[in-house]
């Protein structure tokens, strides 16, 4: 069997990514370039890619400096509430309002495709973001300085056991909108306006002769 030259090779790899996208293009003008679609499985796999991108050769067996305790956990939890759940829920699911309308969709951080990465891989993918998706860079610039985001993976790790409790705890660390806000004020402005009930004297007996 005859070997493929080099520039055979690489005309064949050229050529079939030029079908690929040619057939990527063929559907997106068909359907149209909606947020609401849900990523074929060639934009899953690209998807992927560029997220082990996010992550430096040296930074993907990276030990991480924390170990989970308590204190920790907690401090991770109430970073999580405030800054992630917003997309990616408070239990980790992705199942929010902004979650759900992204492109591509916030993984369900539960499951076995992020707890298999490592630490280093997930530390990454917070202080780089992803380029290309709704994952913005997050910490400190200098990744020695990003103690927030090492806290952060630790919590990621205990998704799969985030209990109902801790789960509630979080609503109240939820970030609210102007509009919560306001219904918030307004009803505690209610409740503050309700005059305190006296309470009922108790009836006289008449006296009997």
């Amino acid at each position: 069997m005859r070997k493929w030259r080099k520039w055979e090779l690489a005309f064949f790899v050229l050529l079939v990514g030029v079908i690929v996208a040619a057939i990527v293009g063929a559907v997106v003008i068909r359907r149209g370039f909606s947020a609401r679609e849900s990523p074929s499985a060639l934009e899953a796999a690209v998807a992927r890619a560029t997220r082990r991108m996010a992550t430096p050769a040296s930074m993907k067996n990276a030990k991480n400096p924390f170990t989970a305790n308590p204190e920790i956990l907690a401090e991770a939890r109430a970073h999580f509430a405030d800054h992630c759940a917003l997309c990616h829920a408070n239990n980790g699911s992705g199942e929010t309002e902004m979650g759900r309308n992204m492109y591509p969709k916030p993984p369900d951080m539960r499951l076995p495709e992020t707890q298999k990465l490592t630490d280093g891989e997930i530390f990454s993918i917070i202080h780089n973001g992803v380029r290309l998706t709704g994952m913005p860079a997050w910490g400190e610039p200098d990744p020695k300085a990003d103690q927030d985001s090492w806290k952060l993976v630790l919590f990621i790790r205990h998704l799969p056991q985030l209990t109902s409790e801790e789960e509630k705890e979080m609503v109240a660390l939820n970030p609210r909108s102007p509009e919560e806000l306001r219904e918030e004020q307004e009803e505690q402005q209610f409740l503050n306006e309700q005059p305190e009930k006296q309470p009922s004297k108790p009836k006289q007996s008449t006296p009997h002769h």
